[in-house]
């Protein structure tokens, strides 16, 4: 199955020979394909004359002279072609009585790009020019360097390109980022660039590189969200939960990064025995859930304290149960949802005890 990248450069290669297989000699075409990919090389005269006992070479002579192909009368030859193509280039036999000379180059590579010449020897010599650009276009890679509440450093590679692209950092609009100057360095044809930009908290907080190789008509990118650093916020607590001695208290710490620690502590600091945390995260963001069970204090005051230690940050709420909701309600249990944070807690304690003393009366 190909990718949606692939078959673009199928489909434009394809538009192109099928415009220009077919011309006159000193005409010039261009062929782009995907590295990787089959380059058919077109040579053909639109009058069709038959080729099959007649001469043709295949020569590419830019930016380096090299045996490509030769076809003499029936016989196609392999002697003084160049290593670099042997094994990986052949001709059309059953397209020959139609005058297609084209030749294909198999695996095509990067360093295959370049002038081409078609030289057909009928009555006397015709000569063809054929432009191959063989394009890399891997996507770019995406690193974040550095984080913090409300800034990231990011990084973003493009590695082994061909043509040189270039490559910009986007915001979710497409908006273009201001970045610092690209690191270039190549090796034969390939490029290797790298561009740094600093982004601040969005909307989206998403960002986007782009590579662009205007040459070939290719345009590839990547995206990222960045999870910046989120303080938590104030707990959300409440009263969950109320059976004969005993209150279940419920907190909820939601959107935090990085993860905090959630716990139910008592009055003086202690910390109490919790179920399991229900966590669940999105795009770098946790909610997490603590339950506990409380029985009775001198101060009946307890705390849901949420420790992020990455960002040094400690947030807390407490609730304070009032002295009837531990009376026993003769095994009736009374369950409630019932969540606040500040002094909106006090309010629906109260609303909740007048609850509990109805059900149990």
């Amino acid at each position: 199955m190909l990718s949606a990248p692939e078959c673009l450069w199928l489909c434009l290669a394809a538009l192109i020979l099928s415009a220009s297989a077919e011309g006159e000699p000193g005409s010039r075409i261009k062929v782009v394909v995907l590295e990787g990919s089959d380059a058919v090389l077109p040579c053909s005269l639109s009058t069709k004359e038959k080729t099959e006992q007649k001469l043709f070479n295949w020569k590419k002579v830019d930016p380096n002279k090299q045996e490509v192909f030769r076809y003499d009368g029936g016989n196609h030859y392999n002697d003084g072609q160049d290593e670099h193509f042997r094994g990986r280039v052949s001709h059309f036999p059953l397209e020959l009585q139609s005058g297609n000379a084209s030749i294909i180059i198999k695996n095509t590579l990067v360093p295959d790009s370049g002038n081409y010449t078609c030289d057909l020897f009928l009555q006397k010599k015709q000569a063809f020019s054929i432009e191959l650009v063989v394009g890399a276009a891997p996507k770019p890679l995406i690193h974040v360097l550095k984080i913090t509440e409300d800034e990231a450093r990011l990084k973003c590679e493009v590695r082994g390109a061909f043509p040189k692209p270039k490559v910009e950092w986007r915001d979710g609009d497409g908006n273009i980022l201001p970045a610092e100057e690209p690191q270039v360095s190549h090796t034969g044809e390939r490029y290797n660039i790298t561009l740094l930009t600093t982004v601040t908290r969005t909307n989206s907080s998403l960002f986007h590189c782009v590579a662009t190789q205007e040459e070939i008509g290719h345009v590839t990118e990547d995206k990222l969200y960045v999870a910046f650093s989120g303080a938590a916020l104030k707990p959300f607590v409440g009263i969950l939960n109320i059976t004969e001695y005993r209150v279940q208290l419920r907190c909820e710490v939601r959107g935090a990064s990085p993860k905090p620690r959630v716990e139910w502590r008592d009055s003086h600091g202690n910390i109490l025995p919790a179920e399991q945390p229900q966590v669940s995260h999105r795009d770098g963001r946790y909610d997490i859930t603590l339950l506990t069970t409380v029985t009775r204090t001198n101060t009946n005051i307890f705390h849901c304290v949420a420790t992020q230690e990455e960002i040094s940050h400690v947030t807390e709420e407490e609730i304070h149960v009032p002295d009837q909701l531990f009376e026993s309600c003769d095994g009736v249990g009374v369950i409630v949802s019932v969540f606040a944070s500040g002094f909106s807690v006090t309010v629906f304690a109260s609303l909740l005890l007048f609850s509990a003393c109805i059900k149990c009366c």
